[in-house]
């Protein structure tokens, strides 16, 4: 992704105010889905063809990572070892969701759609957040 295109996204061309506002979009994301499955587990569970206990477990994992990326959107210059971390992560999560997808979970058509979509919006970030850390880098080099 160009630097252009990168910095329209983020409405920003200073990459560090990019990379931080893509890791707080991340952080937003993951943590307004951790409190749909927190909260709401008996119905989405229902909707998309997931126990309630796994999305509980999920939840669980999601705050505590939407809390991690949030306090590293935070910092005036993330380190880019922990934003690398971050970028792994999201594509290990949007892989694994389809390998799940694929081996072992059996969703509604809404379950499988919701699995998709949420996999490439990971995924996307991902890959904004990776663009954004190379902007910083060259940037500040």
């Amino acid at each position: 992704m160009s630097t252009h295109q990168l910095a329209a996204l983020a409405r920003t061309a200073e990459p560090r105010l990019m990379l931080r506002r893509f890791l707080a979009l991340d952080a937003a994301v993951t943590g307004a889905n951790a409190l749909a499955y927190l909260a709401l587990s008996g119905p989405l569970g229902r909707c998309l063809g997931a126990g309630s206990g796994l999305l509980l477990a999920l939840g669980a994992f999601l705050a505590v990572y939407a809390g991690c990326v949030g306090l590293l959107a935070a910092r005036s210059r993330p380190p880019a070892l922990a934003v690398r971390a971050v970028v792994e992560a999201n594509l290990a999560w949007a892989a694994v969701s389809f390998a799940a997808l694929a081996l072992w979970l059996t969703p509604t058509t809404a379950g499988a759609v919701w699995t998709v979509l949420q996999a490439l919006v990971v995924a996307a970030f991902a890959l904004l957040q990776h663009g954004a850390l190379r902007q910083d880098q060259g940037s500040s080099a």
